[in-house]
Order: C-alpha cells, then structure tokens, then sequence
C-alpha cells in the first residue's frame, strides 16, 4: 500500500513539473524595428553582480508572454506572462556567471494566436559590486502636515525592508513629529545620527551602537544641527543650521520654493557634547557640509546675499530669491587640533549664472559631485536641477548628460567602492522623487541609470510617497524602532557651546522641516 502511495506520489509531482515548464515558441516572426516596451526601462543599463532582479511589465498587450534571459554563461531563466519575475536563486547564478558580460533578454508576444520576437533587449553585468544596502525617507507631498512619515532600510540584494524609525512609534495621535537627516559613519550603522522634531524631539545620535537624544541648539546658534556631515574617522560631526522657510507657487510645476533666510556651520563634539562655530558670516548662506574621504577637508555650498531693500531681510530673499546663487567652497581642517583653514572656492557657480548644493566627495577623494540648477540650494522641486561633476586632480566639469534626465535631480551618494550612485530623480511623473542607480566605470564614464528594482513591477506606479535622501550603507541598522523610540521619550542631553553650559533658550525648533 506504501509502495503504490509512493508512486502516485511520483507520477502527480513529475505532472506537475512537466505542466509548468516554460519554453519559448520555436516558430515566430522577428520584430527587428524596435525593442518591446518595458516598464521600468532596463535596457542598455549596466547593473551590479549583487543587485535584485530586475522585475519589469511588458506594456504591449498580448494574449500570451515569455521572456527569456541568457548570457553566455549559466542557466538561462525563462518566465510566462505580462509581469516578468524572475527567481532570485537562479538570477544571483547567472550574474555571477556573466561578470563583466552582457545579458540579452528576448520578448515573445503572441498576438492573434502568432508569436512575435522583438529585437533583444541587452544589459551587462558588472563585477563591480554595490553596497548591500541604503536607507532613505518616505514622504507624503504634503507641505504642512507630517503624516505617516518613516526612514527605512532596504537590502538591494533582494526586496527586505523595514523601517528605522517611523513618527507613529510614541503614539499616533502625539503632536506631529517630523523626522529626518539620517547619516552615517562611513558608511557604517553604529555611528549615526536623525532628527526628530517637534514632540519629543531632538537629535538621535547612536555611538558605538549606544542611542542618545541631545538637543544641539545652545547659546545663540540659529537652530539645532541641520544638514549633517559625520567625519569619516573621528566622533565629530558638522552641520549647517538653518532658519528656513517655505513659500508657494501659485503658477507652477516648481510649487514650493524653500530657502534659508539665515544658516552657518558649527562642528558638534560627540564624545564632549560641545558645538564649536565654523561659520558664521551674517551675509553667507553656508550650508550642506560634507567631509572629504581622509577627514582633512570640509566641503560645504555658500551663496554671500547683503540686503539692499528697506525690509525684512526674509521678505527680501523671497522677492529676489532667484538672484542667490550657491558656490561650493572647502576648508582644510587638522582632526588633531580640530582648526579649520581659511575657506577656499572649488567651483563657481555663481559665475555662469548657476547655483551649486549638495556636495559629495568621491571615496577616493578624486571626484566631487553635486546638484546644479538655476538659483538657490533646495533643488529638489528645480526642475532644472542637474547631477555635475568635477574632477578634482584637473578641475574638469562633466554634466553627466547620460545621468539627467529633464525633470528633478536631487539628493546623491556614493557608494563605498566609488563605482555606484544613487539619487533622488523627479524624472517618472514630476511629482514622487524615486531613487535611481548609475555606474561610474574607471574610465569616468557615466551609464544609463535604473531604478531601484522592486519585486512588482507596478509598484511605483501605486505608491505615492517620495523616496528621500537615499544613503548606501554597507550593513543594516542594528537598533530596533522600540529602541529609538525609547531614545526620544527619555533624557535629552543639553550640548555645550564651547564649554559653556547655559541652556538654550526655549524655543520649538522648527529648521528643515521640508
């Protein structure tokens, strides 16, 4: 009786495997005029050893679908249907197999009961792998209120997420919280640092995997840190702080201007709880710090603006908000005595009539990379807003033009082998920023970017939060969101301006709330 059990067993599983094998159509006529239309666009791109699967949707209708994917090497993946899944085992093989080498995808359409092959459709595999993972901000459009807002992190080798931290974690109808500004150390979680404003908030700094809430605003500092900058060897970090405001379009596709009506730069002790000035020009606008890879440089954006009219010098701003134009300045700075050097000019943007922000420095310390656009430094709604480069050894400007595309590019990093970018890019609807990937060979050339794959191809175009400031790093966060939201309901530490323990005085700390 077991015997017999045991062969239909047998017979049933062998049915099955042979019922759901796909193979593709022997007898087809080719469509050499033109590539199948995808969505996400996957074609020409080069894609790192380690990625996700590159889940995509045909867009032509058709009665029937198969796709193939094959290189010259391994076992190649054959899916049915509209949605093209591939398995994440047998697509980690073929990567593996074909490093350096070109994948090509063939589509079969079967239309009116005949098939069709369109011309393939071809991406090459890079040994160059990319950090594991990233972490960024999901976002709602919505200016006032801060709703259901959380940074999370995602492993790019697959589809894993979870959140960092979200603002309904010490209670969901608490007063609005605002939380932003994740960085880390090098690329590295157990030093690292966000905001959280308004209830119960402050500055969440992790040391050595240990979480504190300081409040960093002391003295007569415009706000509490802003724009983060972790030295990429010492407990240091510097930050720009920001009296900044917002103001509406009412005529459009920009709809926001966000700019600062004041903002400096300080340096904050982590093991002293001290805030030392940098700078603090009353006619400068010096903002986004960011360290050069060896921690003997600090690049920052600055724009000089002395008020001309018989007003507020905010109202000012805003009725010539389209004159201020940022250039990218650096300072040398000796971790040792921690002194920083006199500011020097690195690119001028103001002298082609520009605007330069957001810089990041290469993890070779060759190249600096930045957002450029027509006027002021929160580029993220300027439509004319570009990815550039510079060459630091030759002071060589590359516009990226296989990078751009015609809408938003904002928010950059690099990946910790140099190799990879990611960035925030307005560039599917205008509306959600999304994150995109691009290669840098060693040549210094730039290939097509992609999207960050998710396992449905669909997703995007039902998900209506904005990725923000999307950052690699090269190992998950530790904590659990228990553990920040623990953080944020207990003891703030009070920073110290210079040695000087007087508390702030007691204000909401409302900078970079955008």
């Amino acid at each position: 009786m077991k015997i017999k059990y045991l062969i239909v067993v047998l017979i049933a599983g062998l049915f099955v495997f042979t019922s759901c094998s796909v193979s593709v159509p022997s007898d087809y006529e080719t469509v050499d005029c033109c590539l199948a239309a995808i969505y996400p666009d996957y074609q020409g791109i080069v894609i790192p050893v380690n990625i996700a699967p590159l889940n995509f949707k045909i867009k032509d209708e058709a009665e029937n679908y198969i796709t193939r994917i094959k290189g010259d090497a391994g076992e190649e993946i054959i899916v049915k249907g509209q949605k093209v899944r591939f398995d994440i085992n047998k697509w980690r093989k073929l990567l593996d197999a074909n490093q350096d080498k070109k994948l090509n995808v063939e589509i079969f359409l079967q239309k009116d009961g005949k098939w069709y092959k369109h011309r393939d459709m071809e991406m090459t595999v890079s040994s160059d792998a990319i950090d594991e993972y990233i972490s960024y901000r999901l976002i709602r459009p919505s200016y006032v209120t801060y709703d259901e807002l959380s940074i999370r992190q995602r492993n790019i080798t697959n589809f894993e997420e979870r959140d960092i931290y979200n603002n309904t974690a010490i209670g969901r109808y608490q007063s609005e919280q605002c939380i932003n500004c994740h960085a880390y150390q090098n690329y590295k979680t157990d030093n690292m640092q966000f905001h959280a404003r308004q209830f119960n908030g402050g500055t969440l700094i992790v040391s050595d995997g240990v979480p504190e809430k300081v409040n960093i605003k002391t003295g007569n500092l415009i706000s509490g840190g802003v724009y983060p900058a972790w030295h990429p060897t010492e407990k240091l970090i510097a930050y720009s702080v920001n009296s900044t405001s917002q103001r509406f379009h009412s005529k459009d596709l920009q709809k926001v201007e966000v700019m600062d009506s004041e903002s400096d730069l300080i340096l904050f002790d982590v093991l002293k709880n001290e805030v030392t000035i940098i700078q603090n020009d009353p006619n400068a606008f010096e903002t986004f710090p960011a360290w050069a890879p060896d921690g003997k440089t600090l690049y920052y954006a600055s724009a000089y603006y002395e008020p001309k009219l018989n007003v507020s010098k905010l109202e000012e701003i805003y009725t010539n908000y389209k004159e201020l134009k940022y250039d990218i300045f650096r300072m040398s700075f000796d971790p040792a005595t921690k002194e920083f050097g006199e500011p020097e000019i690195v690119f001028q943007a103001s002298a082609l009539n520009k605007s330069a922000t957001f810089p990041r420095i290469s993890p070779d310390g060759n190249y600096l990379l930045f957002s450029l656009g027509d006027y002021g430094n929160f580029h993220i709604w300027h439509t004319s807003a570009d990815l550039a480069l510079i060459d630091l050894r030759t002071g060589e400007l590359d516009m990226m033009e296989n990078v751009n595309s015609d809408n938003v590019e904002s928010y950059h990093t690099w990946s910790s082998n140099g190799r990879w970018i990611i960035f925030s890019s307005r560039r599917d609807d205008g509306s959600y920023t999304r994150p995109y990937i691009a290669y840098f060979d060693r040549e210094g050339n730039w290939s097509k970017p992609f999207i960050l794959p998710q396992k449905d191809p669909d997703f995007y175009k039902a998900f209506f939060k904005s990725f923000n400031i999307p950052e690699f790093m090269v190992e998950p966060v530790k904590l659990s969101v228990k553990d920040f939201a623990k953080t944020l309901q207990g003891e703030t530490i009070q920073a110290t301006l210079n040695g000087d323990h007087a508390p702030s005085a007691a204000k909401s700390d409302k900078s970079n709330i955008y």
